[in-house]
């Protein structure tokens, strides 16, 4: 690898989130210390028709999107939410149509993992981005109304703050690292989420 010159915002801001992944590899919860499988490729971003391919300032991008596939139940979504703007951006909710949506996240409670939706949404700082990724913050598709299984595009309508949506699509990924088992009542604040048996 030839060395580079440049310094810029963009640069740290991908080596701090490839440090973050590698960190974040062996969270508890849904995390695994396998990470998110990289078979198939990820697909690009597409924004609401009133955005532009530059992401005008408040709208955020989303790098590597992709969706744990399963039969039925529930599943979840993750990918890197990007922010190149000066203002602050947050996504206060989400929807797809082989679902229902929660912003969720795993936070400890009682010395333990629990997950929990996720209040007040996610905050993109400007110029930052922000993980969404198993052992974290991630779009919880609640109640499958059809399978999706591997290879399977799922669309996604993102709800910033401001009343402004973007969409994106993810792919379906074949993924072992997050084996949860969801107790009665998951998504009510406090609600855990341990591994299966």
């Amino acid at each position: 690898m030839r060395p580079t010159l440049s310094t810029g915002p963009r640069r740290r801001a991908t080596v701090l989130l490839a440090t973050a992944a590698l960190l974040a590899g062996g969270a508890a919860g849904c995390g695994s210390p396998d990470g998110p499988p990289s078979a198939a490729p990820s697909p690009s971003v597409s924004l609401d028709a009133g955005a532009s391919a530059s992401a005008p300032a408040g709208v955020i991008g989303v790098r590597d999107p992709w969706v744990k596939a399963a039969d039925a139940g529930m599943t979840a979504a993750f990918g890197t939410l990007v922010n190149d703007g000066d203002t602050d951006v947050t996504v206060t909710g989400a929807t797809t149509d082989v679902s229902p949506v929660e912003l969720h996240e795993m936070a400890m409670r009682d010395g333990r993992m629990v997950m929990r939706a996720k209040q007040g949404g996610i905050l993109v700082r400007a110029r930052s981005s922000h993980a969404l990724e198993p052992g974290g913050d991630h779009l919880m598709l609640m109640d499958l109304r059809q399978p999706v299984r591997a290879g399977d595009q799922v669309r996604f309508t993102l709800t910033l703050a401001d009343g402004r949506t973007q969409t994106f699509t993810a792919v379906a990924k074949p993924f072992t690292g997050a084996q949860e088992s969801y107790a009665p009542g998951h998504g009510a604040p406090g609600a855990s989420a341990g591994p299966a048996s």
